[in-house]
């Protein structure tokens, strides 16, 4: 037995390059008992001495840590700390797409159980938005003794449940969507109860921030002084929004900005009368425009109507705009074609202008003053875009395809990806019902096809709103068999089977699409983005929940949006994937124009997004927040705008967090919040002309007692990234300065 191991080993040991084998025992479902463990030491233990005391055999076996190991290495290669890289090779780069055996590659678990990924990124959001309103709201409070009322200490209890909820759900078997149905409830319950939390958390601490006489703070767990403007009924439903009802007097609409950027952004509210009119935190009109809410494809609800506008907002801060319903409303109603086979030409209602129509091939045209874009009249689906400022048309044809599954013994599931070959496109034999809606802030096309509901909507804004479109899907593949639902895009950019992913929103990989290896070796995941781009031009899917990603031709990027598997495919799980939910994915297109690029550089190992690119992100993963005051009467005076920063941080310098830390002796906040900022890198050869940025460049340096304006910067000490270890030299500092792509953590007290 010691000989037949031994023989194992030596010939594993041939792959490396010293004489020194790590041989790991155990896997995922190993030493459940502790008899197992003492059997296996035992033996082992036997098997080594065995061994051991046969010089001739050449071998010294024993149990060892990592750094044993690496010891061992160490001394077998001769290597010094000093030159210890110039003997073994270096891989840069990642493990994906991971395969165990076969053609089994892991590109599966990229989008399995969709509705959860994106409701990781919801909790996501709103817990860096409770975070940076919870520490200002504590800085505030702590400067008024009437503040004392302020929920801290129950509010940083639901804060803390709510980080651990989120960091729970990063779990291997949880984001990826490898759970047992009962155990996905049990995550998904987790997650739901923190969003619901964390509003509580943000509706209090905007609260103590907006009011103008904070003597007369007053807190009432029974009435809150603010509610959201959505609702979620269940772990696994998507959310609605609430009615907001109108009076003649004014109901306030907050609305928060969380991110470090002053904001032009396009907010929708639904309210009960059409009849409405909105001021801006200075008093002034605001241009409003009201759209039909619909039941089903075609018909609309009267119940209510929703109103959008753009909002301005300060970076981090809160605008108060308020809501009247008037006599004889300025707002601009959105006006209706609906393409439906057999239609009755006009469609009366009492206030929309609503226009039926065949399906037919001319074009549906929608525009802004960035760019002209042609759909399908039969399909609905985007065709080509024109891009005004060098008048350049894009082929970009929006398809959907099926992938089946292989008729092999081995089949997809939770983690595998194993299809029947390329993907089928995706046939309907009458045209979908399309709805076009032509209004000032915005215009749309939404196409009713049986498995997904696929919204394209083009904002009429200045700006960075209305430089990507808005692309929404919501998808219903519950009566499906062994069936995944792709979302492709094929355009006329010369990508040579090149694209590019993201690492966890951090850096961007890029990615060869090989002819010589299956499809589903050629899928990714994309967590934030992905892009294909030419010498001239770059197309960026911005997506706002992680999903698998391919570029399978020139010229295509396509993501898998969700998958119902029959069987379980032998990796643990021991169930298939058929708890599906209607599922809606977000996503914005933004098509870039490139200066300045040589054909060399495509070859290279690293790339950047644009500022542009990176701002698209945030504002995809960053929503605005819009909260109501909760009754019509009695509502205490407030601040027209809070704005908390002074001025917009750098384009480039994100505040991925600002929390408070907890106190030592309990569950209680301290004085002192975790700042986190990252120095984004990024792509210079994209115009920054007109982009609409209120921001600039300051080569990562920042003045900190110049960043806040309501606060004050009493201490601010450079830390570890995890906030468990000071430099030796750690002192305050007044300024920070960072190299693109750190990540630095300092704690700060505000006063």
């Amino acid at each position: 037995r010691a000989w037949m191991i031994l023989d194992q080993y030596r010939k594993k040991s041939k792959l490396f390059r010293t004489k020194v084998l790590l041989a790991p025992l155990g896997d995922d479902f190993r030493y459940a008992e502790s008899s197992e463990w003492d059997q296996q030491y035992q033996n082992y233990q036997k098997l080594f001495d065995y061994m051991n005391s046969h010089p001739d055999w050449h071998v010294k076996a024993q149990f060892g840590t990592l750094s044993d190991y690496f010891e061992a290495l160490r001394k077998e290669s001769n290597l010094g700390e000093k030159h210890s890289n110039s003997f073994f090779p270096v891989l840069s780069g990642d493990f994906f797409t991971y395969a165990d055996r076969d053609h089994h590659y892991w590109s599966g678990y990229f989008t399995s159980r969709p509705f959860y990924k994106r409701l990781d990124r919801v909790l996501e959001s709103y817990l860096r938005a409770a975070e940076i309103l919870y520490s200002l709201a504590l800085a505030e409070s702590s400067k008024n003794e009437m503040m004392s009322s302020f929920p801290s200490v129950n509010n940083y209890k639901l804060l803390i449940e709510a980080r651990r909820n989120l960091g729970l759900f990063q779990h291997h078997d949880a984001i990826t969507g490898t759970s047992k149905d009962w155990v996905v409830v049990d995550y998904g319950t987790r997650l739901f109860h923190s969003i619901m939390n964390l509003k509580k958390v943000i509706i209090d601490s905007a609260h103590i921030l907006i009011l103008k006489d904070k003597g007369a703070y007053s807190y009432d767990t029974s009435t809150p002084f603010l509610k959201m403007d959505d609702v979620q009924s269940s772990q696994d439903s998507l959310p609605r929004k609430t009615i907001i009802k109108l009076t003649s007097q004014p109901r306030y609409l907050l609305v928060y900005n969380p991110m470090e950027q002053e904001r032009f952004s396009v907010v929708s509210v639904n309210v009960n009368s059409p009849r409405v009119k909105l001021l801006s935190p200075l008093g002034k009109p605001v241009t409003v425009q009201i759209s039909a809410v619909w039941d089903g494809a075609t018909t609309v609800s009267h119940e209510a109507y929703q109103i959008s506008f753009v909002a301005h907002l300060p970076p981090l801060g809160l605008g108060v705009y308020q809501l009247l319903e008037v006599q004889s409303s300025e707002s601009v109603l959105a006006d209706y074609t609906i393409y439906v086979k057999n239609s009755r030409q006009e469609k009366l209602d009492r206030l929309f202008k609503i226009k039926e129509m065949e399906n037919s091939v001319d074009n549906i045209i929608l525009e802004n003053s960035y760019m002209k874009l042609w759909f399908s009249g039969m399909s609905g689906l985007l065709e080509k875009i024109n891009t005004k400022e060098d008048d350049k048309n894009h082929q970009m044809k929006m398809e959907f395809a099926w992938y089946g599954t292989t008729s092999n013994r081995d089949k997809s599931g939770a983690y595998l990806f194993l299809p029947d070959g390329d993907a089928k496109p995706y046939i309907f034999t009458d045209p979908p019902i399309i709805r076009v809606a032509h209004g000032r802030i915005f215009s749309e096309v939404v196409c009713f096809f049986h498995h997904v509901t696929h919204t394209m909507r083009l904002y009429k804004v200045q700006g960075l709103e209305g430089q990507s479109l808005e692309v929404s899907n919501i998808v219903d593949i519950r009566g499906e068999y062994n069936r995944e639902l792709a979302m492709r895009i094929s355009s006329d950019i010369n990508s040579q089977n090149r694209f590019y992913t993201d690492l966890n929103g951090y850096q961007i990989q890029p990615r060869l699409t090989m002819s010589k290896l299956p499809v589903q070796a050629n899928i990714y995941p994309m967590t934030t983005m992905a892009y294909i781009q030419d010498v001239g031009i770059r197309l960026t899917l911005h997506s706002a929940q992680s999903l698998g990603v391919a570029s399978m031709k020139n010229g295509q990027l396509e993501v898998i949006m969700d998958r119902r598997l029959m069987q379980d495919d032998n990796r643990g799980l021991g169930q298939g994937v058929q708890d599906n939910k209607i599922t809606a994915n977000l996503f914005r297109l933004l098509l870039e124009r490139r200066h300045g690029t040589d054909v060399n550089e495509e070859k290279t190992s690293v790339s950047f997004p644009s500022l542009l690119g990176h701002m698209t992100s945030s504002f995809l993963n960053y929503p605005l927040i819009p909260m109501t005051t909760y009754s019509d009467s009695g509502v205490p005076e407030m601040l027209n705008t809070f704005s908390p920063l002074m001025s917009s941080m750098p384009c480039d310098m994100h505040i991925v967090n600002l929390r408070t830390i907890q106190s030592k002796v309990d569950t209680k906040p301290s004085n002192e919040a975790a700042l986190i900022l990252h120095r984004k890198g990024f792509d210079c050869r994209f115009s920054n002309r007109d982009m609409g940025l209120f921001c600039s460049t300051t080569q990562g340096k920042i003045k900190m007692h110049k960043l806040f304006n309501k606060f004050r910067v009493e201490s601010l000490t450079p830390v570890s990234l995890s906030l468990m270890h000071s430099p030796p030299d750690a002192r305050n500092i007044s300024e920070v300065n960072m190299s693109s792509m750190d990540i630095n953590t300092f704690r700060i007290r505000l006063k």
